[in-house]
C-alpha cells in the first residue's frame, strides 16, 4: 500500500544533511548489509516527492505489473540514485518493464491516477493508521518496524490458529479498496 513519508508540499530532505547522513550511516546501511542488499544514499538533491512515482504504480497495477514497477522504482532510486520524481525517468522505467511508454507518460502528465493514489494514501493514513515504514498487518495484528522472520512466522501461525482454515479459500486476498 502506498505511503509517503513527506507528501507534497512537505519539504523533502537534503542528502548531504546531517539527519539523512546519520540515519543512513547508523541504521539503513548496516541493516542493508545484514540482509545482503546493496543500497546507497541517493544524491538527488533535494530528494524528490514521490506522488508521480506512486501514480505510475497505479497505472502499472492496472496492467498487472505493480510489483515489477515497484522493484524497478526502488532499484532506480536506492541503488542507482535516479530521480524518481522526473516523468522521463519514470517513463523509461515503465518501458523497461514492458509498459506502453507513451500511454504511461500521458497518464502522468494528465495526473490520470491522482485520485486513485489519493484514495490509497487516505486509506493508509486514516484507516490503516500507518505512520511509519515498514508496517505489517497480519490477521488482527499491526506491527511497525522490522521484526525477525521467526517472530513473523510465530505471529502468522498464531493468527491462522484463530481462524477456521476450512472456511478460507486458497489464495484469498483483499485489495486496498476493500474488495475481497
Amino acid at each position: 500500500m502506498p505511503f509517503e513519508l513527506r507528501p507534497y508540499p512537505t519539504p523533502t530532505l537534503e542528502p548531504k544533511g546531517e539527519y539523512l547522513q546519520r540515519a543512513w550511516r547508523e541504521s539503513v546501511l548496516p541493516l542493508a548489509e545484514r540482509f545482503g542488499v546493496f543500497m546507497k544514499l541517493p544524491e538527488v538533491s533535494p530528494q524528490p516527492h514521490t506522488h508521480l512515482a506512486f501514480e505510475g504504480y497505479q497505472y502499472a497495477k492496472q496492467y498487472g505489473k505493480g510489483n515489477e514497477y515497484n522493484h524497478s522504482i526502488f532499484s532506480a532510486f536506492f541503488q542507482k540514485g535516479e530521480n524518481i520524481g522526473d516523468i522521463n525517468v519514470l517513463t523509461r522505467l515503465a518501458k523497461e518493464i514492458g509498459l506502453n511508454q507513451d500511454e504511461f507518460r500521458q497518464a502522468l502528465r494528465e495526473r490520470k491516477y491522482r485520485e486513485s493514489h489519493q484514495l490509497a494514501l487516505k486509506h493508509a493514513y486514516e484507516e490503516a493508521r500507518i505512520t511509519a515504514v515498514p508496517t505489517f498487518f497480519i490477521g488482527t495484528r499491526r506491527l511497525q518496524g522490522l521484526h525477525p522472520a521467526e517472530s513473523l512466522k510465530i505471529i502468522i501461525e498464531e493468527e491462522l490458529s484463530k481462524l477456521n482454515s476450512d472456511k478460507i479459500p486458497e489464495g484469498f486476498s483483499c485489495e486496498i479498496n476493500g474488495n475481497c
